[in-house]
């Protein structure tokens, strides 16, 4: 029990210092952008970067989930294509809006709680497992749209992209819900604190009794209702259902996390610090844009962020032993 006791001491006051330097690194790094461009901090483009940053902020929040339980999930993408098709189609045959979200929610959901039993149940690697589930569930959008924009849908979907409210885009409010629900479950609930233990040792959070086929169910349909959520803003933002949205998004939002301070061994991490990874990545990209650098040379640089940080991980880890 000390040692348990000293373990969470120690997590916590890893994920403090984490989270405080990145803190520095994202003041330096928007000041050293709106010093080489004065655009940087315009209203203007800090809308336009919050609406950016929406989608692949509300994937981060699953994924960061995810990663701390000691997995992966490559499916995310996938995912929110599926979920931006089915409630685009539902739509435009006529559903109200509303429904067809809810279902289209609750469908990305149960894609993510399969995933779990088969990680669970089957023994299948989470890699593995949602690897495949990337490929099949890209290929049911591409069955189910045809390979075609789904078009037709209601102006109010297409206008919540646009709107704003006190100045801030509509769309990085969902994001600033999901971030306070992502943080307080995984700080003040039972279901937080299992994801943790899952993370840090599956077998011993099995003998203490922790029901590890629920948590990871839970987990990866938590992650998938997340991704669908980012879905619906997907929608929103190209006005249409489009089959080939969100491919690659799955490694930003593993990016995101993992700048984050998060461990890919798992245990560690937290949804303050997968905000600040989100707004790095962010930045990196929208003021390298404005800067007019190369976007392959952002796709490097954003590249070598994360190698860095998962070397600064296994540095950590390695001075921990």
């Amino acid at each position: 029990m000390k040692s348990k006791a000293n373990k969470d001491i120690n997590f916590k006051r890893f994920s403090r210092v984490a989270e405080s330097n990145l803190i520095i690194i994202m003041a330096v790094l928007i000041l050293a952008l709106w010093m080489a461009n004065d655009k940087f901090l315009s209203f203007v483009n800090v809308t336009n970067l919050l609406r950016q940053t929406a989608i692949i902020g509300v994937l981060a929040i699953g994924m960061t989930f995810v990663i701390i339980s000691g997995g992966i999930d490559l499916s995310v993408g996938s995912v929110l294509a599926f979920s931006s098709i089915l409630a685009s189609k539902l739509m435009v045959a006529g559903f109200p809006m509303w429904a067809a979200i809810g279902i289209a929610l609750i469908a990305g959901a149960m894609i993510g709680a399969l995933m779990g039993i088969i990680i669970h149940k089957g023994k299948v690697p989470a890699f593995i497992a949602t690897l495949g589930g990337m490929t099949i569930v890209r290929g049911l959008v591409m069955l189910m749209s045809g390979a075609q924009k789904i078009m037709g849908l209601p102006g109010s979907v297409v206008d919540f992209a646009i709107q704003r409210y006190l100045g801030i885009p509509a769309m990085a409010y969902v994001w600033f819900i999901t971030i306070i629900i992502g943080w307080f479950v995984s700080k003040y609930t039972v279901f937080g604190r299992n994801m943790y233990a899952i993370g840090s040792n599956i077998e011993a959070a099995r003998l203490s009794g922790i029901k590890i086929g629920i948590n990871i169910c839970g987990i990866y349909a938590f992650s998938a209702f997340m991704a669908s959520v980012a879905g619906m803003l997907m929608t929103a933002r190209l006005g249409n259902g489009v089959p080939t949205a969100g491919q690659g998004y799955e490694l930003d939002a593993i990016a995101a996390v993992v700048v984050g301070g998060a461990s890919l061994n798992g245990a560690i991490g937290s949804i303050p610090g997968t905000v600040l990874g989100t707004i790095i990545i962010a930045s990196i990209r929208n003021g390298g844009t404005l800067l007019g650098i190369n976007p392959f040379i952002l796709d490097i640089s954003v590249g070598g962020l994360i190698v860095i940080a998962v070397l600064f991980d296994q540095l950590r880890k390695n001075k921990t032993k």
